[in-house]
């Protein structure tokens, strides 16, 4: 019987049933498991060794909490009304309207953060609540919000990629571009599917906003919008590292 995997698996179990956040429940269970196992093969000193060490080489992962602070500035003030205001006189006046915002949205905050976490939370209740007013049902409001949310970890800079790019050794300014046209193509196969079925539910029409309310809105939103524009550029032009990117998008954020 192994004992340490036993203890490890009742101590994350435990983090659930004790409401401990994922993250201090997962070291936790994991340092539970290296002091119960027998020998010298993983030791905790070694292993707090071999990870302080490793953050220190590989400082691209220091770029994953910096897209994450730039996301959690960018819900919590307006830049997330702004993109969503842009979207919605793009393609709002097209049957279905509110889903195709709905995707335009998270493509574009998708340039911004990489992360589906953040597409979810922070675009998510906005654009459920959008539609729900509009008459659509929650399921497919949902459905719609949760699928669009997942070109995140797609579109660059994707915070995945990251992650591949620090255990394969790739470029990951490489990685980034070819991420762009397949995030574009998810985009265009959930809007055609969104056609398809407002068509068949009857779904409505948005507002038809007048050239005058465009232009206003895209000039409230060209911060927001450009924000794409110089952290791929940036990364690009070999101007700023992707590391330094996520500290230029936190800093552009605020």
């Amino acid at each position: 019987m192994n004992i340490p995997l036993i203890i490890f698996l009742a101590a994350f179990v435990a983090t659930f049933i004790l409401r401990i956040p994922i993250g201090f429940g997962m070291l936790m269970s994991s340092i539970f498991y290296f002091v119960f196992a027998d020998g010298m093969a993983a030791p905790v000193s070694m292993m707090a060794t071999q990870f302080l060490s490793q953050m220190n080489v590989k400082f691209v992962l220091i770029a994953v909490p910096l897209f994450i602070f730039a996301a959690k500035v960018m819900n919590t003030g307006e830049i997330t009304d702004m993109i969503f205001r842009f979207a919605n006189t793009i393609v709002g006046r097209w049957r279905g309207g509110m889903g195709h915002v709905n995707v335009i949205a998270s493509l574009i905050f998708s340039g911004m953060t990489g992360s589906a976490i953040a597409d979810a939370s922070g675009l998510g209740l906005m654009e459920i609540e959008a539609m729900r007013k509009e008459g659509y049902d929650d399921g497919f409001s949902c459905a719609i919000t949760a699928s669009s949310a997942t070109i995140g970890p797609v579109f660059p800079p994707s915070i995945p990629m990251i992650f591949y790019a620090l255990l394969s050794g790739s470029s990951v300014g490489a990685l980034f571009m070819g991420g762009m046209v397949p995030g574009v193509l998810l985009a265009v196969a959930l809007m055609a599917y969104i056609a398809y079925i407002a068509k068949k539910r009857n779904y409505p029409k948005g507002e038809r906003y007048p050239v005058r309310v465009f232009m206003v809105q895209t000039f409230k939103a060209l911060p927001a919008l450009f924000t794409p524009v110089i952290l791929l550029g940036g990364i690009y032009t070999g101007i700023v590292t992707p590391t330094e990117a996520g500290a230029l998008a936190g800093a552009w954020a605020i």
